[in-house]
């Protein structure tokens, strides 16, 4: 029996954002747990902005739950004009795992509020590779998901009590 093998791609920028505007704090820890029980998640890349020593104990944290970290490649320029988003590299792969891998697993998971992935979503479910995107809220998640089957998402509020 085939055992479901699944993919995470965390859009981490909009992770931090959103749960500050929320003012709840998710425990990485349980939320990878609940990836790899709920979603069959295999393994998890938490994409983030540019590596900064200052913040090294959030680094830590999200290591020691066992994500794969992924930082943006930036020029100072980037980082002084804060270009911080790494919707684009986070795409990039996951197009790299379908071209290159695509018998390693199964579905992908995308944790994000950004509209920015949609054209990537609708590709994933019509090659029957999407299994759900993660939004905060109905008020901070794009309004072109709406058209999506709700199958196709959840939203972080209804799991805070799983991964607080």
């Amino acid at each position: 029996m085939h055992q479901e093998y699944n993919l995470a791609f965390i859009d981490g920028q909009n992770l931090y954002t959103w749960i500050k505007k929320d003012w709840w704090k998710v425990n990485l820890s349980k939320f990878r747990i609940y990836l790899k029980d709920k979603l069959k998640v295999k393994e998890s890349f938490y994409y983030i902005w540019y590596y900064d020593p200052d913040f090294s104990d959030i680094y830590q944290n999200i290591w020691e739950a066992w994500f794969n970290v992924i930082f943006k490649q930036q020029t100072k320029k980037d980082i002084s004009q804060k270009k911080w988003n790494v919707d684009s590299d986070m795409i990039f792969w996951v197009m790299k795992e379908l071209i290159e891998n695509p018998d390693n697993f199964d579905q992908i998971v995308i944790v994000s509020w950004d509209g920015d992935f949609k054209i990537l979503v609708d590709y994933l479910v019509w090659k029957k590779r999407f299994n759900k995107i993660l939004l905060p809220n109905k008020q901070f998640a794009s309004s072109t998901y709406k058209k999506l089957s709700p199958k196709y998402y959840d939203y972080m509020i209804m799991l805070k009590n799983k991964i607080q």
